[in-house]
């Protein structure tokens, strides 16, 4: 009689967790993880990153610069968008490549990362916008911009598509 209890709870046990399984498949909104505990649609988490990093068009490029008084580089910009959003990334554009989880092009969305490499090594990142246009801060003596993915230049340099949110 022990047995045949043991045997149904296992088997009850296993149900449950095929059930568990297949529900956190589903598709749900996301969680905010900023603890702010409501559920919010995914394109409204980044949204707010892509809109911020727009209105930083202008700020002057510093290398190793991560605040709108002082200027950017292009991953102070990154890291200045989010963590101003409530969210803790990586301060530097390698770290930042290798904490974001890939994605295809086709598949990103406001205020994913695109990542570009010269010759030898990961060189650069930028935040999407959206219809092929992203927002960085490029080199010394510029400022903050957007620029088109299919200019030949990040054509030639994209290396991946990545998101650092759900």
């Amino acid at each position: 009689m022990r047995d045949m209890r043991m045997r149904d709870s296992a088997g009850l046990a296993g149900i449950l967790t095929t059930l568990l399984l297949a529900a956190g498949c589903a598709d749900t909104p996301a969680r905010d993880p900023r603890g702010h505990g409501a559920s919010v649609p995914e394109p409204a988490l980044r949204a707010p990153i892509a809109d911020l990093a727009l209105a930083m068009v202008g700020v002057p490029y510093r290398y190793g610069g991560s605040d709108p008084d002082e200027g950017f580089d292009c991953s102070g910009l990154v890291y200045y968008t989010y963590t101003s959003n409530g969210y803790a990334v990586p301060r530097t554009s390698r770290a930042q490549f290798a904490v974001a989880r890939p994605i295809p092009l086709a598949e990103a969305a406001a205020g994913d990362l695109v990542f570009f490499k010269d010759e030898a090594k990961l060189s650069h990142v930028g935040i999407y916008l959206g219809d092929g246009r992203f927002v960085h801060a490029p080199s010394s003596g510029g400022t903050v911009r957007v620029a088109k993915l299919d200019a030949p230049y990040y054509q030639e340099h994209l290396v991946a598509v990545g998101r650092l949110l759900p």
